[in-house]
């Protein structure tokens, strides 16, 4: 965890990777789960196949995880955005690695384990909508986590930004979104009214949104997701936005340096544009959480200072920041690398916390020092009156106060009464949990007939 975290991040909500494979080959087959942010492994417990879903920082520890399982003799599978963007970076420290998509391999794995011929690779790089499967939301345990109401609508984002995991080559090519009615079937499925969609970029398509927003409308959610800094350029996106209970959005705006932006390849993102932004978005009542990466090569000392000040003087709800960290595959750790400006390989401290590389406009304490400034006077008492919005203050309160101010004091509230019950607690506060209804007489929302109907329409 990062300086500031406390267990309510790890806690927040379940990692949809392996319950996507169960989904993929549940039948005919019992599973386990764990996840040691939470629980202990029992490494004695009888499995036939493991299978480890894995990240840069969390790749040591898979190791160790494989080790234990291979001297049983059990074949251990690893897959997970790690695997797929560098490969090489896992090779031969288990019995097969899934690289891209679930779907796509996961059928072939387990059929060539009970044939007793495992391969070492399964590749699926590219999905069509169809292929796509949602996560075994059943088999989730849903005590141990805050929320559980978390879609994914795609895969992959359509920039390819330097620093990011969809400038890998085996993630380039995989931006699809997932057929409308099963999105929304999951929605109904999960029979809450606060959803999370969790996509790398939810406008990624933007006919494909304007579809789904009118297919939930009369739902009546309320919705949180990530967006481009491109969602203001869109004409009628915000509008529709707010008329389907969009509450608050994730927009990576990264730098207020366009040097920065620039060097990162991030098209989408123009800072001229950053102010009308925040102010299209408050305008309709929703919430921004902007994020920000530090130590990109147009950055100096003064930035952290600029950021703070710019911050609350639009008034952003919440801010996430990171280091820049070089993830192994990625075009930002192939230009730092030839450049002999990687200084620690130990992957992991590849936290977005740490500085790994040497930095080009400040030394690595300077970078780490504004960092944690950034945080610290972002959450000050003061900023946190000053940046108060006029819409939504109660889901503000909660996440200044609750989650980030006193998050140790919420984690031990956590512990006495449990994760979950605290998150639903949580969306009644915010006014957001309720049953799916459109409203009128209490009919129970049928968004996929309501979208067929749509659809049949000439306009």
């Amino acid at each position: 965890m990062r300086p500031m975290d406390t267990t309510l991040k790890t806690r927040m909500s379940p990692s949809l990777g392996l319950y996507t494979v169960a989904s993929v080959v549940r039948d005919g087959n019992d599973f386990t789960f764990y996840n040691e942010n939470v629980e202990d492994i029992d490494f004695d417990a009888p499995a036939d196949l493991v299978g480890i879903t894995v990240t840069v920082d969390t790749l040591p520890r898979a190791i160790e995880i494989s080790r234990r399982y291979r001297e049983k003799g059990i074949p251990v599978v690893a897959g997970g955005i790690q695997i797929t963007s560098c490969p090489a970076s896992a090779a031969g420290e288990f019995d097969a690695l899934s690289i891209g998509f679930a779907e796509g391999t996961w059928p072939d794995i387990v059929n060539d384990v009970k044939r007793g011929c495992l391969r070492a690779e399964y590749r699926c790089v590219r999905l069509s909508p169809s292929q796509i499967a949602g996560p075994a939301y059943d088999l989730i345990d849903s005590s141990k986590y805050l929320y559980v109401n978390v879609i994914s609508t795609s895969r992959g984002c359509p920039f390819k930004c330097s620093f990011c995991y969809n400038s890998c080559d085996n993630i380039r090519q995989s931006y699809v979104n997932r057929p409308i009615a099963d999105v929304v079937r999951e929605i109904r499925q999960l029979n809450r009214r606060h959803i999370m969609f969790i996509d790398d970029n939810f406008i990624g398509n933007p006919q494909w949104t304007r579809e789904f927003l009118e297919a939930i409308r009369p739902m009546r959610l309320k919705w949180q997701a990530a967006v481009s800094a491109n969602v203001a350029d869109i004409p009628g996106m915000l509008d529709l936005m707010k008329d389907t209970g969009c509450t608050s959005l994730f927009i990576g705006l990264e730098s207020l340096s366009q040097e920065s932006i620039d060097l990162s390849e991030k098209r989408q993102n123009s800072i001229a544009k950053y102010e009308r932004l925040c102010e299209e978005i408050h305008k309709r009542g929703i919430m921004i959480n902007a994020s920000f990466v530090f130590g990109l090569d147009g950055d100096t000392p003064a930035t952290f200072r600029h950021t703070i000040d710019w911050i609350v003087r639009n008034r952003l709800e919440t801010v996430t920041s990171h280091i820049l960290t070089p993830y192994p595959g990625t075009r930002q750790h192939a230009d730092l690398s030839a450049a002999g400006r990687i200084t620690d390989t130990d992957q992991r401290h590849y936290t977005t916390s740490r500085v790994v590389f040497q930095p080009k406009g400040m030394t690595p304490e300077e970078l780490y020092r504004g960092y944690l400034q950034v945080y610290r006077e972002v959450y000050s008492w003061r900023n946190i009156l000053r940046r108060m919005p006029s819409d939504n203050r109660a889901a503000y309160l909660i996440f200044n106060f609750l989650y980030r101010k006193f998050g140790h004091l919420t984690e031990s509230v956590c512990r006495m009464i449990g994760y979950n019950r605290l998150g639903r607690a949580v969306e009644y506060l915010s006014r957001l949990g309720s049953k799916l209804t459109d409203g009128q007489k209490g009919r129970v929302a049928d968004p996929e007939a309501d979208l067929a109907t749509r659809r049949s329409c000439p306009t």
